[in-house]
């Protein structure tokens, strides 16, 4: 990025302390804010009028074993006003694997949110409805993390 990102600049401007790190890959920009500032920051992406990111595409978890913090968790916007897209970013440790809910931003993060749960074993603070969805509530693990066995938890890998 030889010159900085709209978005990239605006975030910068409205929260100085929050972006960690900025980045772009095959034409798309992306930027990791501090987990603490999450909620405010997507937030502040919908309602500026200029950004508008009214629409989120999905949420979803990676998993960097060994590094810690571990999980990244990615959100994929969407503008309607202007079809701009932007990946937001925002990483926790294994230790407390938790970050604030965005479903009173976004009603699409509930179902999003559910599954990086189920899958991933990351939880979301004042989510509506926080439980398995694709698996039974007795399941033990997540299938989705590095650390997981192959074979499932009752078979050696």
């Amino acid at each position: 990025m030889s010159e900085e990102h709209a978005v990239v600049k605006k975030l910068r401007e409205a929260f100085p302390e929050a972006v960690e790190e900025v980045g772009e890959f095959r034409g798309q920009v992306w930027a990791v804010v501090r987990r603490e500032d999450l909620l405010k920051v997507c937030l502040f992406l919908r309602d500026d009028p200029e950004l508008a990111f009214d629409f989120l595409s999905f949420v979803c978890g990676v998993d960097y074993l060994p590094r810690e913090p571990r999980f990244d968790l990615v959100y994929q916007l969407y503008s309607t006003k202007s079809h701009n897209r932007f990946r937001l970013k925002t990483r926790v440790g294994s230790q407390d694997p938790t970050v604030s809910s965005v479903t009173s931003v976004w009603a699409t993060a509930d179902w999003h949110e559910r599954e990086t749960f189920d899958l991933m074993g990351i939880g979301f603070e004042n989510h509506p409805d926080l439980r398995r969805i694709l698996l039974p509530p007795d399941w033990v693990g997540h299938p989705l993390r590095k650390d997981y066995p192959l074979r499932g938890p009752d078979r050696a890998s």
